[in-house]
């Protein structure tokens, strides 16, 4: 005779569902996402681009935020273990609310539309090589300080 199916069954720990799991992750991402959208809605009416002109606002913000976020990660990842909730909040909430590649597009695509096609090319090479060049930069730099300053 066999025993019933549950017998032979590992036991398993109650399960929290999908949703209970990550709502606390998405009310920090909301949260964070809202804070980092409403600096950078600040710094571009503060600092607006003239029809045509290259736009230093967005660019500044994507590489300001680009070297923010290699220096956090660094820092999370390398140094000091941080709350499961911290990454969400900061790195994909605040600076990715910060960071705006959708209106990098966009920017470039008004530059084209309003005939300052090399400006929008321009544009589009710098922000690449700037955003990348602060994350690898700043990420660098992190590295090293943190080192000097271990005993």
């Amino acid at each position: 005779m066999t025993a019933p199916e549950s017998l032979h069954a590992p036991a398993r720990a109650p399960r929290r569902s999908v949703r209970q799991g990550q709502a606390p992750v998405l009310a920090v991402v909301a949260l964070g996402g809202a804070l980092g959208a409403t600096a950078r809605y600040a710094l571009a009416l503060h600092w607006p681009a003239p029809p045509g002109q290259f736009p230093w606002a967005t660019f500044w913000t994507n590489v300001v935020g680009c070297a923010v976020i290699g220096v956090f990660m660094v820092v999370i990842t390398e140094v000091r273990p941080a709350h499961r909730l911290v990454r969400p909040f900061f790195g994909t909430g605040v600076l990715g609310g910060f960071t705006t590649f959708s209106t990098y597009a966009v920017d470039i695509q008004r530059l084209v539309d309003h005939g300052h096609p090399a400006t929008g090319l321009a544009y589009l090479a710098a922000t690449l090589l700037a955003a990348l060049t602060a994350v690898w930069l700043a990420s660098t730099a992190a590295r090293r300080v943190l080192k000097r300053r271990q005993p």
